[in-house]
């Protein structure tokens, strides 16, 4: 028996065989971070005092030191840049803040984020003091409950009674830790207000009850004012004035019931993420990573004027330091330090403890995750520290007041610190532990789809576009049976010596056995070809003539090219920054906006039905209303926009005309398979799809980008009417340029390979509240548009030539599986020789991710292009 197979089958069967890689791969590298036993085991008592050296003196400073402050309010602004409250718009705009930075009893620093700089990597780092994995990126849209020892599960352990109002993130990370909450959804990007004042709301009552020990405020709305309009839109400087207030009010209700209480409270200040030029984050730029760090409290001491430097502390350090403040003991996880001058105020005993806490926690942290952790400059400094930490109580249990003392004290103080920043430094750079298997597994199987698509060239290109599969030789039997017992034997190996958590070794026994019959199947299918181009190179040639190969110069330029980006693939920077669009210019927008819909509708409607073409014109009319309705452009009759309203009716109008131009599409489609195989009706209908989505995208479009896609829509007609069809070039020459289009006018968009250009904002267009899939796929759709279009754009193209060569969509298929297996691969290997590089978070980790996605798309394309072949699979006997 064979099996004969177009190529486009197998090229869709070989994309979803690399996406499985692909995830594998993905799955094995983001990590999990350095991890200390689960917070639930019975964990060690605090580290006594250092023991001073001689018999007969001992301390007996056993427990965790009371707590500094009374009440903790921690105030978290989403977004909050550093330069927003230190620059000229904190002046301007927070003047009350200013003061007290300026004149009042507060410790003001730059905490530094690590990236990923989105909202629940940022929580965790922030209650936790650990550095979360970069692949909470992408359960960002869905928090999970977080299981490590945190600073939240620790205060409720103590009996501190937690409140919290704001982003709904915390509830989801902290179910059943707060006493009382009301949670906010952090997603729907479009809100300024009401995501603000429902928490506000709550102030007034909540400030005069003494009810609580810990208040914590999340602030979402300047976050959202930065995704839809960026960091100098006129919105900005009334939201930090409304925080301004905010702030004012809770710090002088805090200080008016001080009197009565024996210990002062303490107001945090800070921001989870900065915000990049064009208001959104996600990457590594300074705009990010810096946000503010206040510390307000009557406990400190007055400031005298102006700062002239910020300190750069770590936002891990501030679990460690809320920790201390607090009375309780620092997590296991933390890998953060005491932020020294909060503590300042307390006598030397007492600080040279809060040290000696946070270096023995960082110690055992180390010992955990590191076999050779007793040759670490860091475990050496502590050790160090704290032996002159116990002359140091030696002295102080004698009684000696002296000169000699207080020098000491300093001294020690001094050592414990570089102690600490060292080992910090060393459980930061330890912050992940690969699962090389996983990525050996996931490796694998992409190199042995890229080289079955190669070895398939000559016969995937041919005129027939077919292959014959054997289903059963008896060579290929043994072969498959004996390599799926030896991966089998190597996964019981590896599973069972492995001292780390390997993803793969957790799946279940049928999953393994099911991937390493995959292996073997692809193993085999390499065989097979391999052994047909030799069985043919020995065979004598019927036509040498005209089996020798030409090049022509197009087939040298494509070949050029893309081995030109698969070696651009090696750089460490990319287009970083997409500058914002100034948004003082309204009038000039929206004149380019109408202008540019018009253009799509004369480019799109012209191989449309009648229904089509009014329903185009209809919704193309709906985007410019939409985006009228949120206050991006104006009608000609308006004369302000302060009416600005999320404009989820415009926005479901333009939908509704989407899905009907699609169905119609669809119809069409599912008519030509199904009842006629006419080809001018097939035409119709994927032309009538590509019109619904290129609609679609109009509508997700920022109106600057707008132009963008009027471009993409001309060169398409141009390339077909003047290039492509006069000159007859073949469907794979076809296939590599519309992939080549694809790839720029993803960048065209203002996309880059950084995580913060993601526009997050279109995956809320027409919702009232965050519903999970829908904005899943409005924010990839958007974000992949350019690519998506050119490829159906090319199926539309591929499919009105099946007359001048019937295998022009299997030819197609085959050559755009080729072109993003062969990037991928590459990239793969690259990154796994670079995983220890300085630069592997910031940038190599994001582009990793949108190539993993670039796949799933291509996979999805190369299924709808095969079933859009006429031409299926069948058996017959061989």
């Amino acid at each position: 028996m064979r099996l004969r197979l177009r190529s486009g089958a197998l090229a869709a069967g070989c994309l979803l065989a690399e996406a499985l890689g692909v995830a594998l791969f993905l799955r094995g590298f983001f990590p999990l971070p350095v991890r200390s036993l689960p917070r639930g085991e019975a964990r060690a008592q605090p580290p006594a005092e250092p023991a001073p050296p001689g018999p007969g003196i001992a301390s007996n400073w056993t427990k965790i030191p009371p707590p500094l402050f009374r009440k903790v309010v921690i105030v978290l602004i989403d977004a909050l840049r550093d330069d927003f409250v230190f620059g000229s718009k904190g002046k301007q705009f927070m003047p009350y803040t200013t003061q007290v930075i300026e004149k009042g009893t507060s410790y003001s620093f730059i905490a530094e984020a690590k990236p990923p700089t989105v909202t629940m990597p940022r929580i965790k780092a922030l209650m936790t003091g650990s550095i979360p994995g970069f692949i909470d990126v992408v359960v960002n849209l869905n928090s999970p409950a977080l299981m490590s020892d945190n600073l939240i599960w620790q205060a409720k352990a103590a009996g501190k009674r937690i409140i919290f109002y704001g982003d709904d993130t915390w509830v989801k990370l902290f179910p059943k830790h707060f006493v009382e909450y009301d949670g906010t959804t952090s997603f729907f990007v479009s809100d300024f207000t009401e995501v603000d004042d429902n928490v506000t709301r709550h102030l007034d009552r909540v400030l005069k009850r003494e009810d609580w020990d810990l208040l914590i405020l999340h602030y979402l709305g300047l976050d959202h004012i930065g995704h839809m309009t960026g960091p100098n839109s006129p919105l900005v400087g009334p939201k930090l004035r409304e925080m301004d207030n905010v702030l004012k009010k809770i710090h002088i209700s805090l200080l008016s019931k001080e009197g009565e209480a024996s210990l002062p409270s303490l107001l945090v200040v800070c921001g989870d993420h900065g915000m990049s030029e064009t208001g959104s984050h996600g990457g590594s730029s300074e705009d990010e990573v810096h946000t503010p760090l206040l510390f307000i409290s009557s406990a400190f001491e007055k400031r005298s004027g102006p700062l002239t430097q910020l300190e750069l502390v770590q936002q891990t350090d501030l679990a460690s330091t809320l920790a201390v403040g607090l009375g309780l003991p620092i997590s296991r996880n933390n890998v953060g330090n005491i932020i020294l001058p909060v503590v300042g105020s307390k006598t030397m005993r007492e600080q040279l403890r809060f040290l000696h806490m946070n270096g023995f926690q960082l110690s055992t942290l180390l010992q955990e995750n590191t076999p050779a952790y007793e040759k670490d400059l860091g475990y050496e400094q502590f050790k160090i520290a704290e032996k002159s930490h116990g002359n140091w109580i030696k002295l102080y249990l004698e009684g000696n007041n002296s000169e000699i003392l207080l020098n000491l004290g300093k001294k020690v103080l001094k050592q414990y610190l570089e102690a600490l920043r060292t080992l910090s430094s060393s459980l930061s750079k330890q912050v992940a532990q690969y699962d090389m298997y996983s990525m050996m597994v996931g490796t694998v199987i992409v190199m042995e789809v890229l080289l079955l698509l190669f070895l398939s060239v000559p016969k995937a290109l041919s005129s027939r576009a077919e292959f014959e599969v054997p289903l059963s030789p008896p060579l290929f039997s043994l072969l498959f049976y004996l390599m799926c017992l030896m991966l089998c034997a190597v996964h019981v190996i590896v599973c069972t010596s492995a001292e780390s958590l390997c993803y793969f070794c957790s799946m279940s026994w049928l999953t393994a056995v099911g991937v390493m019959m995959l292996i073997s199947a692809l193993m085999c299918g390499i065989l097979s070809a391999v052994g047909k181009i030799l069985e043919n190179s020995r065979l004598p040639l019927k036509n040498p003539g005209a089996s020798s190969s030409s090049w022509s110069e197009v087939d040298v330029l494509i070949l050029a090219g893309t081995i030109g980006h698969v070696l651009s693939l090696g750089a460490s920077s990319f287009i970083e920054e997409e500058h914002q669009t100034c948004s003082e210019h309204k009038s000039e927008l929206s004149v380019l906006a109408a202008i540019s819909l018009v253009m799509i509708f004369v480019l799109v409607q012209r191989r449309c039905s009648l229904v089509s073409k009014i329903a185009m014109a209809l919704g193309l009319l709906g985007v410019y209303s939409y985006r009228a309705a949120i206050g991006n452009v104006i009608f000609p009759w308006q004369h302000d926009s302060k009416d600005i309203s999320k404009g989820i009716t415009e926005a479901r109008f333009v939908y509704v005309f989407v899905l009907g131009i699609v169905f119609t599409g669809t119809k069409d489609l599912l008519k030509s398979q199904v009842i006629s195989a006419d080809s001018s009706v097939k035409s119709t209908g994927l032309w009538e799809v590509y019109s619904g989505l290129v609609l679609l995208s109009a509508l997700l479009f920022r109106p600057h980008n707008l132009p963008v896609l009027v471009f993409c829509l001309l060169i398409q007609t141009m390339m077909t009417k003047y290039i492509w069809r006069p000159l007859k070039f073949d469907a794979a020459q076809i296939t590599i340029m519309h992939y080549w289009f694809g790839q720029a006018f993803f960048y065209f968009q203002g996309n880059s390979n950084g995580i913060a250009t993601v526009d997050v904002s279109a995956g809320f267009v027409g919702l009232e509240s965050y519903v999970e899939i829908p904005a899943i796929f409005l924010t990839a759709f958007a974000t992949y548009a350019g690519p998506l279009l050119w490829a159906i754009h090319l199926l539309c193209y591929l499919s009105s030539e099946v007359s001048r060569n019937s295998a022009a969509v299997g030819h197609g298929c085959f050559c755009y599986a080729l072109m993003r297996s062969i990037p991928v691969a590459i990239y793969i290997v690259l990154v796994t020789g670079l995983r220890y590089h300085l630069f592997i978070w910031s940038v190599f980790s994001p582009k990793l991710l949108y190539e993993g996605m670039h796949v799933f798309i291509t996979a999805a394309i190369c299924l709808f292009f095969t079933a859009m072949d006429q031409n299926h699979s069948q058996k017959v006997q061989g």
